[in-house]
């Protein structure tokens, strides 16, 4: 952006540079009025017709810089849809490792879980058999 404030400026320089060289040049020449005129004349054009090539060079210069923003756009845009898959990827292929070792670390104490519940129905087990003995006993 800051380049085409400085464009703008040089050529509004550049014209009134112009301007102000040919109208010094034409007043201080010895010619007569006639060739004075024509000599106004001939600059005014040639001055005119930079103008227009200085104006169609910065329209161009413009359109090739948003060609070229359209483009670096486009390439970070994809650049960036690239890297958030990279990283989804690497996300879940973490989430399902993360997963695959909770289940591993707690398959262990699923083992132990299992046992203490099996000696604790072994141990109701016998203390049911203790308890019917005794209730036959108080009864005979």
């Amino acid at each position: 952006m800051s380049e085409n404030k400085d464009f703008g400026a040089f050529l509004l320089g550049f014209f009134v540079g112009g301007l102000t060289g040919a109208a010094v040049s034409l007043l201080f020449a010895p010619q007569a009025g006639e060739e004075t005129r024509t000599l106004i004349h001939d600059k005014a054009i040639e001055l005119r017709d930079k103008a227009a090539e200085t104006a169609e060079e910065a329209r161009l210069k413009a359109e090739q810089a948003l060609e070229e923003a359209k483009h670096k756009t486009e390439e970070w845009s994809k650049l960036a849809k690239e890297q958030a898959e990279v990283l989804m990827q690497k996300g879940e292929t973490t989430l399902t490792q993360s997963r695959e070792k909770l289940v591993e670390s707690l398959k262990p104490k699923a083992k132990e879980v299992d046992e203490a519940i099996e000696k604790t129905r072994e141990e109701l087990a016998e203390i049911e058999e203790v308890l019917e003995e005794e209730i036959e006993d108080a009864e005979a």
